[in-house]
This record gives C-alpha cells, sequence and structure tokens, in this order.
C-alpha cells in the first residue's frame, strides 16, 4: 500500500529537522509540494533546499498548482472549497505519480497540528476511500516555539495558560479569562485595533530564516513600528509569515 508522511520542518531554517523527520525523507520515492505562486516562490526553494540536504537516494519532487480560496465567499464557505480542490489535486497526484508500494512525502511549515489544512485533508482523502493509501505523522518545530525561544521567554507564566488563536478570532477582543495569547495568521495587524490597555507584544517574522524580524515591548509603544516593519518587508519580498504572543502586564492589570 502507498505510504504517505507529514512531515513538519520547522520554521525555515533546515537545522530545526528532527533526526525522525530526516530519518523519513530518506526512505521517500515522492516529495508532494504545492506550487503557490511566484510570491511564495521561497517556500518552495527552502522545501527543495531541506530535501537535495538530507535526502540521500534517488526521489521525485513533484509540484501541485495549489488554487486560492475565494475571498468573496463567506470564510468558512471558502476555506471548505479550497480545501476540497486541494484534496483533489493530491489524490490525482498521488495515484498518478506514487507506486502502490511507494513511499511519499509532504512538508508541512512548523508542524502539522497547528494551524495547516494538510492532516484535514489526508483524512479526508482516507474517507473517500477512492485511493488506497496510509500515512503518518512526523511532528515539527512550531513558529510559536520558534518566537518564544528567539525573544527567550516562555509562553505562559506561572499558573496560568496560553491560548492560540487568529487574528480573525482576536477582532473580536482580548479574551478575558487568559493573560498570554500568541495569534497567528493575522494579515491585517488586528492587534492595532484592541482596546485592552496594559499589553505587551512579542512579534517575529520569516522565523528560523536569514530575513528574521523581532520586535518587543508595550504593544502600545511598539504596534505603529510593526506595523510599519511588516509592511516593508512584504513589500520587498512579495510574502510574510508573522506570529506575536500578546502579554497582559501584570502591574498594570
Amino acid at each position: 500500500m502507498r505510504k504517505l508522511f507529514a512531515i513538519g520542518i520547522g520554521t525555515g531554517g533546515p537545522e530545526q529537522l528532527t533526526e525522525q523527520a530526516i530519518g523519513v525523507l530518506r526512505r521517500v520515492d515522492v516529495v508532494f509540494a504545492l506550487d503557490k505562486g511566484s510570491e511564495r516562490a521561497d517556500l518552495t526553494r527552502v522545501r527543495r533546499e531541506i530535501c537535495e540536504r538530507y535526502i540521500t537516494r534517488p526521489y521525485r519532487w513533484v509540484e501541485l498548482r495549489d488554487s486560492a480560496r475565494d475571498p468573496s465567499a463567506p470564510y468558512l464557505e471558502g476555506v471548505e472549497r479550497w480545501h476540497d480542490e486541494r484534496l483533489l489535486a493530491y489524490e490525482r497526484a498521488v495515484r498518478e505519480e506514487l507506486e502502490e508500494q511507494g513511499c511519499g512525502a509532504i512538508l508541512v511549515w512548523g508542524d502539522p497540528s497547528l494551524y495547516d489544512s494538510t492532516l484535514r485533508i489526508l483524512e479526508r482523502m482516507a474517507q473517500r476511500a477512492q485511493l488506497a493509501f496510509e500515512y503518518e505523522v512526523i511532528p515539527g518545530i512550531s513558529s510559536p516555539q520558534v518566537l518564544a525561544a528567539r525573544h527567550k521567554i516562555s509562553l505562559h507564566r506561572v499558573g496560568g495558560a496560553v491560548l492560540i488563536t487568529t487574528g480573525r478570532r482576536l477582532l473580536l477582543g482580548f479574551p478575558r479569562d487568559v493573560d498570554d495569547v500568541v495569534v497567528m495568521l493575522d494579515g491585517e495587524c488586528a492587534f492595532q485595533k484592541l482596546s485592552e490597555p496594559g499589553l505587551d507584544i512579542y512579534w517575529g517574522a520569516y522565523l528560523g530564516t536569514e530575513r528574521e524580524l523581532l520586535v518587543s515591548g508595550s504593544l502600545e509603544q511598539v504596534k505603529d513600528e510593526i506595523e510599519r516593519v511588516r509592511s516593508a518587508a512584504r513589500a520587498e519580498h512579495g510574502w510574510i509569515m508573522d506570529i506575536y504572543l500578546l502579554r497582559r502586564n501584570r502591574r498594570q492589570a
């Protein structure tokens, strides 16, 4: 039976791969990758560099054209359609490019369990039963971990909790029952719209790469700087991946 691995590769540095991930990569016959267009060519380049660095046997690189989410559709409906299109693309590519006893890999930025669609798509492929395959998940270093390491902080305080959420949900307001909130997928700088007083922010972009950017401080004092740095970096490189921790300053709470 065909075997697929969803491999977490960290946030861009080839040295972030675990020994387990490297061992699995050295078994694969085919690596499947989504082509996200020229603006995100860097993401493909890093994945190829990882393969060239660690795979020591002949393998094939297969790119799938990735469609874009329809911004005019309601959010959840648009995501559902987008994932359906990815599912069909993966299903077709695996059937055509991977032999029945072959081993394939999908390289997932960060960790497959955290704000990534790969596992959801593989689960639905298995449920459809249109293609006989099995799959396994190899964990990777996630962006919240790298963010904390770069800023030399813990994500939570003693006796506290940390919430991981999105910029879309942060627009509803800073959660009342938690002091530490990690925010991902925030393309609109939702932190600019918060009215909560006494917040600190630890922000990072392109974590683990040579382009890495870090800003931290009182949200009120650095939020404009973050937006300026973010906008400039996105204009220069054509894409950006960023993440931040918002922390209620207990001395001011």
